[in-house]
C-alpha cells in the first residue's frame, strides 16, 4: 500500500531545510517540492551546473526559494562546513530541516578485492560528510522549535549483503550515527533525528547498482513526497531514534 500524507500547501512555509544531494535523483524531487511547499531550501551538491539549471527551474516558479550552494563533499573541509554555517547563522534564525541524501555507491565487490581508493572517498562522502556537517549545523538546530535530520539509509546498511563493500558499510555506520546523535539531543533540544531507507527508486545510482534491471519496476523519486513531507511534519517527531523505512510506512 502507498503511504499518503494530505499536507497543507503551505506546510513548510518559512521553514530553512538543507538538502545535500540536491541537484539529483530523491534530492532534487525533495527540495523542489519543499520549496513548492513554502520552505527554504539550502541545496548542495557538486554540479555547479546542474544546481543552476535547479534554481532556474524553481526560482521561475517560487522565485527567492532557493539558495544552491556547490560543495564537493569528498574534498570538504571542516573550515568550509564552518563557513557554511556561519552564512546561514547570517541569513536564518534557526535551521528546521537537515537531510542528509547524498551518498556514492562504489564498487560492488568481494572486500578482498575492494579498491582502496573506492573506500576511501565513498567513506568520505557517506560517513564523514553527514558528521562534519551535522556537528556543524547543531547550533542552527538547536534554535529551531521543530528541527529534523534525517539520514538516508538502505536496506544493506541493516542487514549485511555480500558485494555492496564499502555502501553497505557506510550506510551501517550512518544508522550509528543517527542512534548516538538522536541519544544526545533527544532530551535537551526540539532536535528530532532518524534515518530513513527509501528502498529502490528510479535513480541513477539505483541503475548503476542492477544496470539489469528495467528501471521502470521501480518508483520514482516523487512518489517519495509524501513520505518526505510526513517527516518534516509536526507528526514525525514521534520517530525519533528510529529506522524507517518506505516500504510498508503507515506513519
Amino acid at each position: 500500500m502507498t503511504f499518503t500524507y494530505d499536507a497543507a500547501q503551505d506546510c513548510l512555509n518559512d521553514k530553512n531545510i538543507l538538502i545535500t544531494g540536491a541537484s539529483d535523483g530523491i534530492g532534487r524531487a525533495v527540495t523542489a517540492e519543499f520549496c513548492a511547499r513554502g520552505a527554504n531550501v539550502i541545496a548542495l551538491g557538486r554540479s555547479q551546473e546542474k544546481l543552476e539549471a535547479l534554481f532556474d527551474e524553481i526560482e521561475a516558479s517560487y522565485p527567492g526559494r532557493l539558495i544552491i550552494h556547490p560543495l564537493d563533499l569528498s574534498t570538504a573541509t571542516s573550515a568550509e562546513y564552518a563557513t557554511l554555517a556561519s552564512a546561514l547563522g547570517e541569513q536564518f534564525d534557526a535551521l528546521d530541516g537537515l537531510i542528509h541524501n547524498a551518498a556514492l555507491l562504489g564498487a560492488r565487490s568481494p572486500i578482498e578485492y575492494y579498491p582502496d581508493s573506492d573506500w576511501d572517498k565513498l567513506m568520505q562522502v557517506n560517513v564523514t560528510a553527514p558528521f562534519k556537517l551535522t556537528k556543524a549545523l547543531v547550533p542552527a538546530l538547536t534554535r529551531s522549535s521543530d528541527a529534523r535530520v534525517i539520514f538516508t539509509s538502505s536496506s544493506v546498511g541493516r542487514v549485511g549483503r555480500a558485494y555492496w563493500g564499502a555502501y553497505g558499510i557506510s550506510k551501517f555506520a550512518l544508522e550509528g550515527l543517527m542512534q548516538t546523535f538522536a541519544e544526545e539531543v533527544g532530551n535537551i533540544s526540539e532536535i528530532s533525528v532518524m534515518s530513513f531507507n527509501p528502498g529502490g527508486t528510479r535513480t541513477a545510482m539505483r541503475r548503476d547498482a542492477y544496470p539489469a534491471e528495467d528501471p521502470m519496476t521501480q518508483p520514482t523519486p516523487e512518489a517519495l513526497l509524501p513520505l518526505y513531507l510526513y517527516l518534516m511534519s509536526p507528526a514525525a517527531k514521534k520517530h525519533h531514534g528510529q529506522a524507517l523505512d518506505a516500504l510498508g510506512f503507515e506513519g
